[in-house]
């Protein structure tokens, strides 16, 4: 799998869609492409902007899958919550 022209189109064109300070890292591996999401930019939203990047993360997988991607989302990081 490769990380195609028109699959870096489709997520670039849900860049206004991301709350500011959270961003997803795109990682093309050999068979699918990884989405990572840092946790401890995950928890630093308020709850309007939590739910809206989990939308966007959802957005860009559809995006992705529909231009013939098998996506994985994963998240990195270890946000201490209590």
């Amino acid at each position: 799998m490769m990380y195609t022209a028109e699959m870096a189109q489709a997520f670039r064109s849900l860049s206004h869609y991301c709350p500011k300070g959270f961003a997803l890292q795109v990682v093309d591996n050999d068979n699918f492409i990884t989405l990572k999401a840092d946790e401890a930019d995950f928890f630093k939203l308020d709850d309007f902007n939590k739910r809206r990047a989990v939308e966007y993360m959802a957005l860009a997988k559809k995006a992705l899958e529909q231009n013939g991607a098998i996506v994985l989302l994963v998240r990195s990081g270890g946000a201490d919550v209590i």
